[in-house]
């Protein structure tokens, strides 16, 4: 069996990264998002196991002492954290692994696990950003800009990523996401794994 590809897809607030990310489950097989831990009380409708895995303070910070997370912060008081052995279990068994995470989670994750390969979404301009963070109707002009600011910071990263996304057209760019795990779906190494039987049947 063929092991999977950790994916890491990040992008500053308002981007699209959410929705982009959703399409892309929809719309591909055989490729999920991994379930972070948080130590926060679960939302109305959220789920364990499925939305979060909710973890009790003093659990979660044992498992940061036993190096247990690709990566972890803290977020309003509360942590978050990526499980390894969560994501390795299931690259293992060939599925394909999409985290959602900013370029400091990025960076952790590329120091345990260097064959990840990442990817950056951008918007189209700074003022399509504008308009999509002003389009929620829900914060005043500090907020928003305070977003932006923090935007910026995130985006001045992108460099640091294998892949860069603009999403400007929607579908465009659910259809470049979607180029990117096929071609390396179609890497010697996997396809070799993949059809191993066929190959061997070819070349007797």
């Amino acid at each position: 069996m063929s092991t999977g590809t950790l994916y890491i897809i990040s992008a500053a607030s308002g981007t699209g990264k959410t929705s982009l990310v959703k399409a892309l489950l929809e719309s591909t097989n055989n490729i999920g998002v991994s379930v972070s831990n948080t130590t926060r009380a679960p939302r109305p409708g959220e789920q364990d196991g499925v939305d979060y895995y909710f973890t009790a303070k003093e659990d979660f910070i044992k498992m940061v002492e036993d190096a247990a997370f690709l990566e972890h912060a803290e977020v309003f008081g509360n942590y978050y954290g990526t499980s390894q052995a969560a994501v390795v279990s299931r690259l293992k068994a060939g599925e394909d692994v999409i985290l959602e995470i900013d370029w400091q989670g990025a960076e952790q994750v590329r120091k345990l696990m260097p064959d990840a390969v990442s990817i950056f979404i951008l918007p189209p301009s700074r003022d399509a950003l504008l308009r999509r963070l002003q389009g929620r109707g829900q914060d005043d002009a500090e907020v928003i800009r305070r977003r932006m600011d923090e935007a910026v910071s995130e985006m001045s990263h992108y460099n640091e990523f294998d892949y860069v996304v603009v999403n400007d057209d929607f579908d465009q760019a659910l259809r470049e996401l979607k180029a990117i795990i096929l071609a390396r779906r179609l890497r010697f190494m996997a396809q070799s794994e993949r059809h191993l039987a066929m190959i061997q049947d070819l070349l007797k």
